[in-house]
């Protein structure tokens, strides 16, 4: 029987925290139900009025096969990538879709069963091998995967599916074919890299990735400039801007994503840990991945900040009580003052229930699940940059207005920072908020004032929610039954006002037999404006891009 499927004995279960108490949340297996590609596009059944202003691609990434022959995977990250297109020009939409040709996809159709192990899910030896080649290869350290699930990213122009290893793909985000396989480790001493990139409006762009050494576990953070030098290049130029070591160099934190200012490039140390050793013996061991990342509550959170154009890294740090953070909103310089607004929580657990067992389960035992999972709430953090030995300590050096965050110089170069809730209570009544989006081209590394993102009263989204920062207001779009995705905001043309433009979100319902819909809001009111409906079912997913065509 597979280790994750086992049932743990009665006189040793494990007793979870529970933050919720939410009962008769419906069953939503079929999420996480394999699905076939759609590889030529298909007409979709327009409701109401698509804009004909928006012209593009809206490209979507995520897990869309769960099992290989007889062999399932453990983890909802684990799915092999399944790459969508909706195609919006004259108010009209098509749809396409097509898996990931990664070499563990090829690798693991050719044999009919897992081979390449994902975060949750180890691939066992080969049964065809004899008994001492199969205990040999348990010795065999566990080889990244290239199963680039998570996002649509651009470096120089081109898009890419990316995951957290040192591989990407490049794709035709007109075709959905995959071109090139290509290696973080080839260009930067890097051993893999975030799905969550930062741009700056020149086109350069930033990222982070960890590098392992003699010395220890390093942070590193990544420029890829702007322009490519010969038609064919993809991340030639890269260089490390600087490289922060790991407070305990055998057990580095885990993090999703970074925040960056016009600036600052700002790393978040958050007491998510992996176990280096265990991960790397996880195969010897028999265990996924994952079961070498675990959360320890004993630990702060520091803020490293680290200047984009020198690569010095400050030498204070900031301290927060111990939080986790996936996604972070905005990041920007204000009057010697950097705010940071991430989506935060204060349980660092909840990577590891995220079971494809327990997204399958229903009744009590699915509200059991959810309600040992943290909620996740917007919320701000001011980091003052000037501070010097004259700067006293035990005060609040956050002398801006209307503001409830606090930093307080507790020591030489030590700041404690504690953060103002960016919502109000009613957010709490729609489980709080994950998946932010903003204005990016318009507001990233500015001030702003409204974000857009998923409410969480299930497992996945449930509802789509805009906040206003101005009171804190709330606008939201709710049906039951339909799980929308991460939101992604669309300028239209000639926009002045930040919220001038829709909302693209993939709604799917997974007790609708083929009734997936493409949602498109007004921004401004989040008022639906029209839906395209597509004839097939297919996964919850992760993240997306809007390919703009104008």
């Amino acid at each position: 029987m597979n280790v994750f499927l086992r049932e743990i004995p009665r006189k040793h279960k494990i007793s979870y925290q529970h933050f919720t108490d939410v009962l008769g949340l419906p069953c939503i297996e079929n999420l996480v139900c394999s699905a076939d590609e759609t590889p030529e596009p298909i007409a979709t059944t327009i409701t109401g009025n698509i804009p004909s202003w928006i012209k593009g691609n809206f490209l979507r990434n995520g897990p869309g096969k769960f099992e290989i022959g007889r062999s399932s995977f453990n983890h909802w990250f684990d799915g092999m990538a399944l790459m969508h297109q909706f195609h919006i020009e004259d108010g009209k939409v098509t749809y396409m879709s097509r898996f990931l040709n990664s070499d563990c996809y090829k690798e693991n159709l050719e044999h009919n069963r897992i081979m390449v192990s994902e975060f949750g899910t180890i691939a066992m030896p080969d049964p065809c091998k004899n008994f001492f080649q199969r205990f040999l290869s348990r010795f065999e350290l566990p080889k990244p995967s290239d199963n680039a699930n998570v996002s649509f990213v651009q470096y120089k122009g081109d898009y890419y599916v990316s995951t957290e290893t040192n591989f990407m793909h490049k794709i035709d985000p007109q075709t959905l074919e995959t071109k090139e396989k290509v290696d973080w480790s080839k260009f930067v001493a890097v051993n893999g890299a975030t799905a969550h990139p930062h741009v700056d409006p020149d086109g350069t762009t930033y990222n982070m990735g960890n590098s392992y050494t003699r010395k220890g576990a390093f942070y590193n953070i990544i420029m890829v400039p702007s322009k490519k030098v010969n038609p064919n290049d993809t991340l030639e130029g890269a260089t490390v801007v600087c490289s922060i070591p790991s407070e305990d160099k055998s057990k580095p934190s885990y993090y999703h994503s970074f925040a960056m200012s016009e600036n600052y490039v700002v790393f978040i140390e958050q007491p998510i840990k992996m176990d280096l050793l265990k991960i790397v013996t996880s195969k010897l061991r028999g265990k996924g991945i994952n079961e070498g990342v675990y959360w320890d509550p004993k630990r702060n959170t520091v803020f490293h900040v680290i200047n984009k154009h020198t690569g010095k890294l400050s030498l204070i740090k900031y301290y927060a009580k111990p939080l986790s953070t996936f996604h972070q909103i905005n990041c920007y310089e204000e009057n010697g003052f950097l705010i940071i607004d991430m989506c935060c929580s204060d349980d660092g657990q909840a990577i590891n229930n995220y079971l494809i067992q327990n997204l399958k389960k229903s009744g009590n035992a699915l509200d059991e699940v959810y309600n040992t999972v943290c909620r996740v709430f917007p919320r701000r953090f001011v980091l003052p940059l000037n501070m010097d030995s004259h700067t006293p300590c035990g005060q609040n050096l956050n002398t801006r207005l209307n503001n409830t965050a606090t930093a307080i110089k507790t020591d030489k170069n030590k700041v404690f920072c504690t953060h103002e809730d960016l919502h109000g209570d009613d957010l709490h009544e729609f489980g709080g908020l994950e998946f932010p989006h903003i204005n990016y081209s318009m507001c990233n590394s500015c001030p702003y004032r409204y974000f857009y993102g998923c409410g969480f009263r299930h497992l996945v989204g449930d509802s789509l929610i805009k906040m206003d920062l101005q009171g804190k207001q709330i606008k939201v779009w709710k049906h039951a039954g339909m799980y929308p995705s991460e939101p992604i905001f669309v300028s239209s043309p000639g926009a002045v006002e930040e919220d001038d433009g829709a909302i693209l979100s993939v709604v799917i319902t997974p007790n609708q037999d083929k009734s997936t819909f493409l949602l498109v809001l007004d921004a401004k009111t989040f008022e639906e404006l029209g839906r395209a409906e597509v004839p097939i079912n297919i996964p919850y997913g992760f993240h997306g891009t809007f390919q703009n065509r104008h």
